[in-house]
């Protein structure tokens, strides 16, 4: 899978390719293979096509900047992470999860980031299968830093270390979808564990409405409520009311750190599946949004072995 091809190969593939062989026929005619090829045309081709020069230029830019990186993130390792960016379309957070999981390494999503990111610097592509896009996160710095100071905002350094492992059901992440021209949205609670989701439309995102929103789809699941984490737009500047109704924590991501609600963020992405960018929230229904919150729950998650959210969260 780490294979690099020489500039001789690349000249033949150029040929090739502008003749309009396959991939396969290609791989078999350079001495390569097909998942090789597959990967050299879609990170150094261009909308004009493939070149062997720039794509040899590409390739040596990318291996210095790859060599700057961490000893364990080998051409093997980043060969993997590069299948599983363009070919299942993970996210950096999954990658991370699914190659502790399977005791392969241990690389954070940052230092998968920070790959992406040296990549895009090359020219490579890799960043466009980001879900933002390739959009960074914004890294401004202070206390205050943020769409609004919440009073009473309690960080995220201060939640229970158990919540990260993932290992109970009750810890919940929460955000809001806006619609198109910021008219009405769809606040989205999902359950770390479980992947669990609630969704409800909000015709507007006031703190007030927001946080009777939360608390009407939380409260039968009341005893399963142990931290919820938002991030600091002021729609949850009503966090007190909610944590003293559900008896929960009631915590805040850091200012432009959207990786530290990631599951929030994927389940978000799944939600724009339904209700794509520019989708006017004025026009659906109640109806409508509680569909798609049927169709999460009950779809089975690889990452839970291919159980449903569903049966994860309401088994015994």
């Amino acid at each position: 899978m780490g294979q690099h091809l020489t500039f001789e190969q690349r000249a033949k593939l150029a040929v090739l390719h502008a003749n309009g062989l396959t991939q396969a026929a290609i791989a078999a005619l350079i001495g390569s293979n097909q998942s090789v090829v597959s990967r050299e045309l879609r990170r150094n081709g261009n909308s004009l096509g493939y070149r062997c020069e720039q794509a040899q230029e590409k390739a040596v830019v990318r291996r210095r900047a790859a060599s700057l990186m961490p000893r364990k993130l080998d051409d093997g390792l980043i060969a993997i992470i590069e299948d599983r960016l363009l070919g299942e379309e993970w996210s950096p957070q999954q990658i991370s999860c699914w190659l502790a999981k399977t005791q392969q390494s241990s690389v954070s999503h940052e230092r998968i980031y920070q790959l992406i990111w040296a990549d895009k610097h090359a020219g490579g592509t890799l960043f466009r299968q980001l879900r933002r896009g390739g959009k960074k996160y914004n890294k401004r710095a202070g206390k205050l830093a943020g769409r609004g100071v919440i009073p009473g905002r309690i960080d995220i350094d201060q939640r229970p270390a158990i919540v990260e492992q993932r290992s109970r059901i009750g810890d919940w992440e929460v955000d809001t979808i806006v619609g198109a021209a910021h008219k009405g949205a769809i606040l989205s609670i999902v359950e770390r564990r479980s992947r669990y989701t609630l969704l409800h439309k909000l015709d507007d995102t006031t703190a007030a409405r927001t946080s009777r929103a939360m608390i009407a789809k939380l409260r039968s699941h009341r005893a399963r409520v142990h931290t919820i984490t938002a991030d600091n737009g002021k729609e949850f500047a009503g966090h007190q009311r909610v944590a003293r109704h559900l008896g929960a924590g009631f915590y805040f991501a850091k200012p432009y750190h959207a990786w530290e609600r990631g599951l929030n963020e994927n389940t978000n992405g799944l939600v724009r599946q339904y209700f794509p960018k520019g989708t006017s929230f004025a026009r659906i229904t109640h109806a409508a949004v509680a569909r798609v919150q049927s169709k999460l729950n009950s779809r089975p998650r690889k990452v839970l072995g291919y159980k449903s959210p569903n049966e994860v969260f309401f088994a015994p």
